[in-house]
Formats: C-alpha cells, sequence, structure tokens
C-alpha cells in the first residue's frame, strides 16, 4: 500500500494522487468469479433517470464475493491479492482444499500463502471468520453480519474496522467506524482484521477525464441554473437562490442540510444503543 505523486509535467497531473498497487499479485481476474456489469446510464427499467449523473465508464466485470464465509472447517490458501473495480478494497483470492475458489475482501496482514478458515471453533486470527460469541472483545472486524446467514453487510470499505466492546446475553456491544454503537446477535459471523487499502483516502483523481472513466459525469451546482431548472436558481448575478437566501435543496426542494430523513419508529431502533458521533 502506497501513494504516488508525480511530477507536474502537465496541469492535469500537477495533483494527481494515485495507488501504486504494490499488495496487487494477479492482474487478471479468476474468470469463473466474474459475471457481466449492464450499464443503466442511472435508468431504471421504465428508462426513467432515477440516479443523476452516471453514464459512460470503462467497460468493468463485477467480482462475487464470498460474504457469508459459509464454507465452514474447510482451510483455504490465499493465492492472490487483486485489485477490483467495483469497490474501494482489495480482494483475495482464496482455494480451498477440496479445489474450490472464492473471492473475500483482503485485510491488512493477509500474504500469498497464508492459509483462512470460517467456522464455530476457528482461531482467532486475521483473515478467519467466526461467530461474534467466539471473537475475543477489543479485536478488530469487518465483513460483520447483521441478520444470521444473511452475509456481512457492515464494515467492508477501505481502512473500515469495528470493535467488538461487551457480550450480553445473546447480543454483543459493536463500536462500527462511524462512532455508532449496535448490538448484534452473537451467532452473527464477522471476519479479523481491518480492511485493507488504508491509502485509499488519500487518492486525487487530479482531472475530470479520470472522474468519466469511473462513470461519473459532470455535477453542476443549482445556484448556477436557472429558475426552471432548480429551486436556487436564478437571481441577478451571484444570488443565493433567487436573489434572496435560503436554505440549500435539492432539484426537488427537499432541504440539502441538517434535515432529519431517517424514520422516526424503525424495528433497528432497540439495536442502537448511542448514535454515530454528530
Amino acid at each position: 500500500m502506497g501513494i504516488r505523486t508525480y511530477r507536474p509535467y502537465t496541469s492535469s497531473i500537477r495533483f494527481k494522487a494515485s495507488s501504486t498497487f504494490d499488495e496487487v499479485t494477479k492482474d487478471q481476474p479468476e474468470k469463473s468469479l466474474t459475471e457481466p456489469i449492464r450499464k443503466t446510464g442511472g435508468r431504471n427499467s421504465y428508462g426513467r433517470l432515477t440516479m443523476r449523473h452516471r453514464g459512460g465508464g470503462h467497460k468493468q466485470r463485477y467480482r462475487v464475493i464470498d460474504f457469508k464465509r459459509d464454507k465452514r472447517d474447510v482451510k483455504a490458501k490465499v493465492v492472490g491479492i487483486e485489485y477490483d473495480p467495483n469497490r474501494s478494497a482489495r480482494i483475495a483470492l482464496l482455494e480451498y482444499a477440496d479445489g474450490e475458489k472464492r473471492y473475500i475482501l483482503a485485510p491488512i496482514g493477509l500474504e500469498v500463502g497464508r492459509e483462512v478458515l470460517a467456522g464455530n471453533n476457528v482461531v482467532p486470527e486475521i483473515g478467519n471468520a467466526l461467530p461474534l460469541r467466539q471473537i475475543p472483545m477489543g479485536m478488530p472486524l469487518h465483513n460483520i453480519e447483521v441478520a444470521k446467514g444473511r452475509g456481512g453487510q457492515l464494515v467492508r470499505s477501505a481502512g473500515m474496522t469495528a470493535t467488538l466492546m461487551a457480550k450480553e446475553g445473546d447480543y454483543g456491544n459493536v463500536k462500527l467506524p462511524s462512532g455508532e454503537i449496535r448490538l448484534i446477535h452473537l451467532d452473527c459471523y464477522a471476519t479479523l482484521g481491518q480492511v485493507g487499502n488504508l491509502d485509499h483516502e488519500k487518492i486525487a483523481y487530479g482531472k475530470a477525464g479520470k472522474s468519466r472513466h469511473l462513470g461519473w459525469r459532470p455535477r453542476v451546482r443549482g445556484m448556477v441554473m436557472n429558475p426552471i431548472d432548480h429551486p436556487m436558481g436564478g437571481g441577478q448575478g451571484k444570488s443565493k437562490g433567487g436573489g434572496g437566501w435560503h436554505h440549500p435543496v435539492s432539484p426537488w426542494g427537499q432541504l440539502a442540510k441538517g434535515l432529519k430523513t431517517r424514520r422516526k419508529h424503525k424495528p433497528s431502533d432497540k439495536l442502537i444503543l448511542q448514535r454515530r458521533k454528530k
């Protein structure tokens, strides 16, 4: 893991910072574990635009990741660490003793040739997956299940880690990267270690074309639009929303800063002991 900076030969690379890909050992994915991705351009099945600023981008294939880790008590050897264009984390290719291959998220410290294991009675080491009930408190976790058997849904981005703080009855107190403390059933599986590619947050694209390669189209501020196009558009010269200042809103009038959009009564409210940092 490392960040490469460039001599400013051109204005496009003056502030560019990219990954060195030091930890990547394979340059081609396992073809049997990939699927085609159909580009939507932000449109739904009716052809209507439901997500703005999407379109174009380089052709990609989806890597099928084993978030469930449901191949229990079978040793797997790390064959290689790969780049995944669909996520910020690196992925590790595992080859099990019976010959089956699967992808998992690559935590920090997982190297080629190392063996990992998933099961109820597994040694709590980096890369191993086991239920929260068997994990010592204070250890870093990622790829945490919310419901037993559903597969990991929490803490999957580059550099993320959660901590098991306490165990009470059938539930454990898990502190998430956002600062939220949440109750998760002790039978839910989690993987030991911190997600790799820590330097992902330091990457700077340097030019607009890089965003286009990733499938992001230009984003225009509402304040510079016309009144017909945005509630904050219009006005003489530079004005905050049609000549009079008002709170920033979305193109459909929804307040964009400070408005709480979470439903007042959700089933998961009883599982949240402490909300994330304000």
